[in-house]
């Protein structure tokens, strides 16, 4: 049942999703995870309700912005 996780980036570029703030980064961007993937996304808080674009993906995690 189990994916290698190197194969199993469960979004893609230019898609949007429905997302919750989970954590912080170092940098303070915000966290969010999908099927347990890492999204950062700038200008967020813990606990925010967004909806995200993806911006870049790489084989660990991603980057996403905040869509109105």
């Amino acid at each position: 049942m189990f994916r290698e996780e190197s194969r199993s980036v469960p979004v893609e570029e230019g898609e949007v999703y429905d997302v919750t703030i989970q954590d912080l980064a170092r940098q303070g961007d915000g966290i969010a995870r999908i099927e347990g993937f890492v999204i950062f996304v700038p200008g967020t808080k813990v606990g925010d309700e967004v909806r995200i674009k993806v911006e870049r993906v790489l084989p660990k995690f991603a980057f996403g912005s905040v869509v109105e």
